[in-house]
């Protein structure tokens, strides 16, 4: 199977089997070529993204002298100069929200076919796998960033803001032929949302699923589930983590495996933490906890608020105290 070795098969059939996924050597075979290219060309773009964001400062002071001196023409002018270009990125990170949103439902679509199972998929088509999986960890990098940085939204709010000022007044505004309205709105609920980029992919996993309707469902959900099942056992089997080569596979793993079992909890109708889940929520989280804390308090925390079913009944009081 090249690199992608099977370990070990649970007695357990619930859980599903678990492999060791080499996600850092895997390479695309003849069959997974073409798809592998169209997704590449997105992931391309996607660490450029991540520092982007990271270098984001928002135009905070500029936006707070505009406001406290309305009638002080330069100073508006200055906030609106200081605003415009955040826009524009603002823009370009809504805009790959849509290019990773088509990347997954093409690797949805591969992974998920007749006539294999969604295992025999991962163990044929690792370097799709691969692909699933850096989607994930991008995901949840971007939405960390995001939710620590309020600027986002108050940059956003004050250019829609005084966007529609100019318009009452007639001003011809400077870039806004950059966001016209329809555009605004959509990027608007976009960061509206506390992890947009995850509700981006749990809406776009949501949607595959009712538009194959002669998929079954359990396609969608066992890829995703087997997934998890991969990442935990690589993470707690000592003699796989040892096959690591680089220390930053270890947090790769953590947030694939947080990010399937957030995709899983939207997507399936029960969702990940009830009994019948296909997912080891407790063996997963306490993966999590055994990593040092600050590392993990993010994914911890994605578990906790980004999730769909962590309140339901059906979620044994166990779970719940693990994760308070």
């Amino acid at each position: 199977m090249g690199n992608l070795l099977k370990v070990l098969t649970c007695t357990d059939l619930e859980q599903g089997p678990n492999f060791f996924l080499d996600f850092e050597n895997a390479q695309p075979t003849e069959s997974e070529k073409e798809i592998y290219n169209q997704v590449n060309v997105v992931l391309k773009d996607a660490e450029g993204i991540l520092e982007d964001l990271q270098s984001y400062r928002g135009a905070g002071h500029e936006i707070r002298e505009a406001i406290q001196h309305p009638n002080d023409e330069k100073l508006q002018e200055k906030a609106w100069g200081a605003v415009v270009p955040l826009v524009g990125k603002l823009k370009k990170f809504y805009e790959f929200s849509q290019r990773l949103e088509a990347g997954l439902r093409g690797l949805l679509g591969a992974l998920t076919s007749t006539p294999y199972s969604p295992t025999q998929h991962l163990e044929r088509e690792q370097a799709l796998a691969k692909q699933f999986a850096e989607i994930l960890h991008f995901t949840l990098r971007f939405d960390e960033l995001k939710m620590t940085n309020p600027a986002i939204q108050n940059d956003f709010s004050y250019y829609r803001r005084t966007l529609s000022r100019m318009r009452i007044n007639n001003v011809p505004a400077e870039g806004e032929n950059e966001v016209n309205n329809e555009l605004a709105n959509r990027m608007s609920l976009f960061y509206a949302e506390a992890t947009p980029m995850l509700k981006t992919l749990s809406d776009a996993t949501t949607k595959f699923v009712s538009e194959n309707k002669n998929l079954p469902i359990e396609n969608t959900t066992d890829c995703l589930s087997t997934m998890a099942s991969v990442c935990r056992v690589m993470l707690e089997t000592p003699e796989y983590r040892s096959r690591f080569t680089n220390e930053e596979t270890v947090s790769f793993c953590l947030r694939v495996m947080v990010g399937v079992i957030i995709l899983y909890d939207h997507v399936h109708p029960v969702g990940a933490f009830a009994k019948t889940s296909k997912i080891d929520m407790k063996g997963c989280i306490k993966v999590l906890k055994d990593q040092p804390p600050n590392s993990v308090e993010g994914l911890l925390n994605a578990l906790r608020y980004t999730t769909k079913h962590l309140n339901d009944e059906t979620t044994s009081k166990q779970i719940k105290s693990m994760l308070q």
